[in-house]
């Protein structure tokens, strides 16, 4: 029996001209198209998050360019399968090796592919959900270009519905009007890949009604994803639908849910890493001042578990896991954060008070540089109150503390010294 090939698949683009998305990379004039245009393309690491074009654009880098293309998957190749690529890429001419999910590389694996990368034997192209910065050795990432590929917007979306349906009347000879397309918009996650799943699904469960046209709600699309979440989910998609579960946990302060769903990723063979560094990020982004040892407890997690690994490192995790759901929780600091770089987005660069600036020659100290500045540590309780905003928004308060015992002292000082100046 011949296996049905995937709707995500076969509507694989093969030009650039074809491709959906990206346009800070490959619109027109854009870095990447003309690179690959000049047929001159550096080693790169594509870094993005899941369906948005990774893979997708390694093939058409190799399309267009004519050159030979070897694929490779971190998940199940190891040095053996890299250096065998490698020896095949020394007969062929500009080869290109694509490593899809990079990160999941060990130190030895990536060491395995300095040399040829340094010496043009081959052009890597990594695929990578995870920072580089942490997960590729320096002396690789040191010799590749990163380019990072932005979630798909809404457009993109639309147009790949567009697509699809016109791809599956072609295929079908039915008649298809999807009337709305929020349903499946949230189904993919912004995942191009998960989009075609839950059309293709859709249509398959539709296909059985005598209607001459295959009306499609939000609410079929809804109730065929919840009937076939095993099918849908065939392809691996739960990763980071699990993650995101185990996240939501933690953060709604839930340690038995944050455990299962846990467990749920230590029987999937998860990296740990992945794990601890989400919630090394949890426990700034979520708890933060309400309880600052939580990050000191995450960080140590991170470390621990790079030290110790499998299977004790699973004892570990869940320790931090229970600590971070039990912990109080305050976004506070993640969203003043926020709202000072949007200011400053909308402000600009807007002038250092002079009482505030550096002033180590004699002219800056004449021009006013420095002057009235109010040394703290010379008053009463280390504080004296003076102007550390520009004009212009003096008074923008950006911290608001949150309601926890923690932050509730931070309050009643700040009220006690600032309390006039920005409304504690």
């Amino acid at each position: 029996m011949q296996q049905q090939i995937p709707l995500a698949e076969l509507l694989r683009p093969a030009t650039l001209d074809g491709y959906i998305g990206q346009q800070h990379l490959l619109g027109k004039n854009a870095i990447l198209r003309r690179s690959i245009e000049s047929g001159n393309i550096p080693s790169m690491i594509l870094w993005g998050p899941p369906g948005v074009g990774k893979t997708t654009l390694a093939f058409i880098i190799s399309r267009t360019l004519h050159r030979p293309f070897y694929t490779l998957s971190a998940v199940n190749a190891g040095v053996k399968e890299v250096r065998e690529v490698i020896g095949l890429a020394r007969n062929e001419e500009n080869a290109i090796l694509f490593i899809d999910e990079i990160h999941r590389f060990s130190k030895s694996q990536q060491d395995s592919l300095l040399g040829a990368v340094e010496t043009g034997v081959i052009t890597l192209i990594g695929a990578t959900t995870e920072n580089p910065s942490f997960e590729v050795i320096s002396p690789l990432l040191s010799r590749c270009q990163v380019y990072i590929l932005k979630p798909l917007e809404r457009d993109d979306l639309e147009k790949m519905i567009l697509h699809a349906r016109q791809h599956l009347e072609n295929s079908t000879g039915r008649k298809i009007e999807i009337n709305e397309t929020e349903a499946l918009l949230r189904v993919s996650g912004g995942d191009a890949r998960k989009l075609f799943n839950a059309i293709e699904l859709v249509v398959k469960v539709k296909s059985g009604q005598q209607e001459e046209v295959l009306q499609i709600s939000n609410e079929d699309v809804l109730y065929a994803i919840q009937q076939n979440l095993a099918l849908y989910d065939k392809a691996g998609e739960q990763h980071y639908d699990i993650i995101s579960a185990f996240i939501k946990s933690l953060r709604g302060s839930d340690p038995n849910a944050a455990v299962y769903w846990l467990a749920r990723m230590i029987e999937g063979g998860e990296d740990p890493k992945f794990i601890a560094r989400r919630m090394l990020i949890l426990a700034s982004e979520d708890i933060g001042n309400a309880n600052p040892n939580a990050l000191l407890l995450a960080n140590a997690c991170f470390d621990a578990i790079n030290k110790i690994g499998w299977p004790e490192g699973r004892i570990i995790l869940s320790q931090t896991a229970v600590y971070l759901a039990t912990s109080p929780k305050s976004n506070s600091t993640y969203l003043a954060v926020d709202q000072a770089i949007e200011l400053v987005r909308k402000t600009g660069n807007l002038p250092v008070p002079l009482h505030l600036r550096n002033s180590p020659t004699k002219l800056m100290k004449d021009i006013g540089y420095g002057k009235e500045y109010k040394y703290a540590h010379q008053f009463d309780g280390n504080f004296v109150e003076q102007e550390f905003l520009p004009d212009k928004i003096s008074g923008t308060k950006f911290y608001d503390p949150g309601k926890n015992s923690r932050e509730d002292e931070t309050r009643k000082w700040l009220s006690k010294h600032w309390g006039h100046k920005y409304g504690y």
